[in-house]
C-alpha cells in the first residue's frame, strides 16, 4: 500500500509529464487520477486546485533546475562550453518524448494561469536569467551587469525558442542546428 507521500509524488511526476506534453490547460484531474490509478478525489486531497498542483510543479522544477545549474557553474570550462551544456537541459526534454520545458510551456499559457502559477513560472525564468548573468560576469569580468543580464535573457529566450521550434517539427536535430547557429553567431561568448 502506498503512503500519502508516495501518492503525492506519483501525482506530481505524472502531472509534470502531462503538462510538459500538453500544457497547463490540458491538465485534467480525472485523466491524472486514471493514469496514477487513484480516484480524482485523491488528487484533490493532495492538491485542492489545479493551480495548487501547477504551482507546486513549477516550484519543484525551478528548485531542481537551480541545483543542476549550480553543478554546471562549478564545472571548469569556457562560457561557450558551459552554455552548450546548459542547452542540453532543453534538449533532454525533447528527447523525452518530444516534451517541452515545464515552465516554458506554461509561460505560453500565461493568460490562463492562476496568479500562484504565474509567480512560480516567473521565478523559473528569473532563476535562469540570474544564473546565466552570474556565469557571464564571472567568466567575463569585463562584461557590465546590464550587458550580462541582456545577454542572459537572450540566451534563455533562444533556448526556449529553439526547443519550441524543434518540438513543432518533432526534430531534435533541428534544435541542435539552431543551438549551433547561436553559438556560431557569438551568442554564447
Amino acid at each position: 500500500m502506498s503512503t500519502p507521500t508516495d501518492t503525492r509524488e506519483m501525482i506530481m511526476a505524472t502531472a509534470r509529464r502531462m503538462v510538459q506534453a500538453r500544457g497547463y490547460n490540458a491538465l485534467s484531474f480525472r485523466d491524472l487520477a486514471d493514469l496514477v490509478g487513484i480516484k480524482s478525489a485523491s488528487v484533490h486531497y493532495h492538491f485542492p486546485t489545479k493551480g495548487n498542483l501547477a504551482a507546486a510543479l513549477a516550484r519543484r522544477y525551478t528548485e531542481e533546475g537551480v541545483a543542476h545549474l549550480d553543478m554546471l557553474a562549478a564545472a571548469e570550462g569556457s562560457i561557450e562550453s558551459l552554455i552548450v551544456e546548459y542547452s542540453k537541459i532543453f534538449r533532454a526534454a525533447l528527447v523525452d518524448d518530444n516534451r517541452m520545458c515545464l515552465c516554458g510551456i506554461m509561460a505560453a499559457e500565461t493568460g490562463d494561469l492562476p496568479e500562484e502559477v504565474r509567480v512560480e513560472v516567473k521565478g523559473f525564468n528569473d532563476a535562469n536569467v540570474a544564473w546565466l548573468s552570474r556565469l557571464l560576469m564571472e567568466r567575463r569580468p569585463d562584461m557590465a551587469k546590464p550587458q550580462a543580464r541582456s545577454r542572459a535573457a537572450a540566451i534563455f529566450a533562444a533556448m526556449e525558442g529553439a526547443q519550441l521550434v524543434a518540438r513543432s517539427r518533432g526534430d531534435v536535430k533541428l534544435f541542435d542546428s539552431i543551438v549551433e547557429a547561436y553559438r556560431l553567431a557569438g551568442l554564447f561568448s
